[in-house]
């Protein structure tokens, strides 16, 4: 996900935010990019999504001979938290 990026100016001292210009001098700036909350909270969610697809992953051991119904079962699930179709 691209999430479009707010360039503005952040002052290192009090917090200020300006997005038009850097200030004229009062404060010393520094450039900074901003998202929108919704993008945040939209990348949050996909990065639990992952992780969580992730440790299934990480913690399953394939029965004896079982490795081929276990290796789809993990496609099946990295597929849909990458939201992506199901694999053929």
């Amino acid at each position: 996900m691209d999430a479009p990026r707010i360039k503005a100016w952040q002052c290192v001292g009090c917090g200020r935010i300006d997005g038009a210009a850097p200030c004229v001098g009062v404060c010393r700036d520094q450039a900074v990019e901003l998202v929108a909350g919704r993008h945040y909270d939209e990348a949050l969610a996909r990065i639990d999504s992952l992780e969580a697809a992730l440790r299934r992953i990480a913690r399953t051991q394939p029965r004896a001979g079982q490795w081929e119904a276990s290796f789809a079962v993990m496609q099946r699930l990295a597929s849909e938290a990458l939201g992506m179709a199901k694999p053929e």
